[in-house]
């Protein structure tokens, strides 16, 4: 595992052994100072993301993706089918801001933001610590023969993986379908929501089995963004990385030996760093596909050097032309174009959001149906279809032919669109023939609210042929 040129350790993953069986990966607890930054970062997005779907903005749910109902509200804000476009413009946004973020940071956002690394390295783990010890302890207890003390913990442990698997399920269950209806469903028992219930226990299991068994796999096998960290990284990208000019020749530690002299190198071979990372890798063979950044080997290592009286930073966030070269981090040319094209597109996102209209208009024709003729005047009928996007209601709205003379005749009563609703029905459109120019004319309909224009839109109007 240490061949740094021949990279013979890239051959094989830590949490597989050379029998193709699973190897469980028992890392040492990490305590240091980007531990402690972490924690605070990680109690911080778990706060944030158990909350956002019971917090209201203006009577909205904070954050809701109910793909069923087509509803969806981000910061408060409710976004319909017909924002596709805009999702489309975030989802490219978001692209480009992960690949600009591992261009510098490398997989930093994996360490430190990950939802996955969050719930394993910060609750389970934190849960498995507590009951089965540190690593040496975890390490004996799992090689145990099944006796009162392992059944014990192992149920303890287990039962603890299962409540909390079923509060995150919630937690995801409440952004799918609302944290108001999952207040309801959970009030009103599983009898009364036998569906909710199924659901529950299906994101429950799934939880469960990431968390209690597949864990780090995930980010080493089932994560598309460990590849792409591949492609993006270059020698100029800040990763947590090993200064092995200064680490070079290792070797352990003897007392009274000059190092200097033997030209020995930092590294004493304690392989604190091996044993505190949850991948399981060694980060003096270089940047890995497994490693998240998560920091543990540097604080590890950290710790070492003050006790052996060496300089920190052995293992630090570097990029390989700093520990090679000792460059400094430049932004070079590539970084400058994901940059730019960055600004623009959340100069072009931000510009579609504030244009957005409050109403979304559509005006179609009736299925089967062309057009009626009464005289001078041609009839057609229209289904047409009225979205509320704010957060307040529209009363007293009216209907208009704004491109042409005629008469616009509602089906039904009065019409109110409710905040974050919708409202749907039948209208006719009559137009005198002579006022006409083709069979099948282009008209502009707009919809008007205590006399004030909200929203306009265009369809097509379709008459006889008129006869030169």
């Amino acid at each position: 595992m240490q061949d740094r040129n021949g990279e013979t350790f890239r051959d094989s993953i830590a949490t597989v052994d050379q029998e193709g069986k699973r190897n469980y990966i028992h890392p040492k607890k990490p305590k240091g100072r980007y531990t402690r930054y972490r924690t605070y970062v990680s109690w911080f997005l778990l706060a944030i993301l158990f909350a956002a779907p019971f917090i209201k903005i203006n009577g909205n749910q904070f954050l809701l993706f109910n793909v069923i109902d087509r509803k969806f509200n981000i910061f408060g804000q409710p976004f319909w089918p017909q924002d596709f476009y805009l999702l489309v413009l975030s989802l490219l946004v978001s692209v480009v801001f992960i690949i600009l973020f591992t261009v510098i940071f490398g997989r930093i956002f994996c360490g430190w933001m990950c939802p996955q690394t969050i719930f394993m390295e910060m609750v389970f783990r934190k849960i498995e610590y507590l009951i089965d010890g540190d690593r040496q302890k975890q390490i004996k207890l799992a090689n145990q023969e099944w006796n009162a003390e392992k059944i014990g913990k192992r149920t303890l442990k287990w039962t603890l993986f299962a409540i909390v698997s079923f509060l995150i399920s919630n937690v995801f269950l409440a952004y799918l379908i609302g944290g108001d209806v999952l207040i309801n469903h959970v009030q009103e028992g599983p009898s009364a929501h036998m569906d909710t219930f199924i659901k529950l226990l299906v994101f429950t299991a799934i939880f469960y089995f990431v968390f209690a068994w597949f864990r780090e796999q995930v980010c080493i096998i089932a994560c598309p963004y460990g590849r792409l960290q591949g492609v993006l990284l270059d020698n100029k990208s800040i990763v947590v990385a090993y200064d092995h000019k200064r680490g070079e020749n290792r070797q352990k530690l003897r007392k009274g030996e000059n190092r200097e002299e033997k030209e020995l190198g930092d590294c004493i071979d304690c392989k604190q760093c091996v044993l505190v990372c949850p991948t399981g890798i060694d980060i003096r063979n270089g940047t890995q596909l497994e490693c998240v950044n998560c920091t543990a080997c540097i604080d590890a290592c950290d710790e070492i050097m003050d006790q052996v009286g060496f300089e920190k930073g052995l293992i630090r966030y570097a990029s390989e032309n700093n520990i090679e070269k000792g460059e400094k981090f430049e932004f070079n040319a590539r970084i400058i174009s994901y940059t730019l094209v960055l600004t623009l597109l959340l100069g072009f996102l931000v510009t579609l959001l504030f244009l957005r209209n409050d109403v979304e208009a559509t005006v179609l024709h009736l299925p089967g149906q062309l057009y009626f003729q009464e005289g001078e005047t041609i009839s057609n009928v229209y289904t047409y279809k009225l979205i509320n996007k704010t957060n307040n209601d529209f009363d007293n709205v009216e209907i208009r032919l704004l491109s042409h003379e005629g008469n616009i005749e509602l089906v039904g009563g009065k019409i109110t669109i409710p905040k974050s609703g919708l409202f749907e029905g039948t209208l006719f459109v009559k137009i005198r023939q002579e006022d006409l120019e083709s069979s099948k004319e282009k008209i502009k309909i707009g919809v008007f609210s205590n006399g004030e224009l909200i929203e306009d839109t265009t369809t097509n109007f379709s008459s006889p042929l008129k006869v030169q």
